[in-house]
């Protein structure tokens, strides 16, 4: 999966499958994560959030089942 660059200290980068929805972010650590069951609208409110990772710790962390890809 394509991932873009995210402008947050936490997060390095993210990257989004519509068919699967699954969101893959790859934190400032090197760690990969995968979160399954991640509507498009939360992806593009999170990718546009002047926080990303306050919208992720808030919205996605908690909410949707994430594992380790790396």
């Amino acid at each position: 999966m394509e991932r873009k660059r995210i402008n947050s200290s936490k997060i390095r980068s993210a990257g989004y499958d519509r068919g699967s929805q699954v969101l893959e972010l790859e934190f400032s650590d090197g760690k990969v994560m995968a979160y399954s069951g991640v509507s498009e609208e939360i992806y593009r409110r999170f990718a546009s959030s002047p926080s990303p990772a306050s919208f992720f710790e808030d919205r996605i962390a908690e909410d949707f089942p994430g594992k380790r890809v790396k």
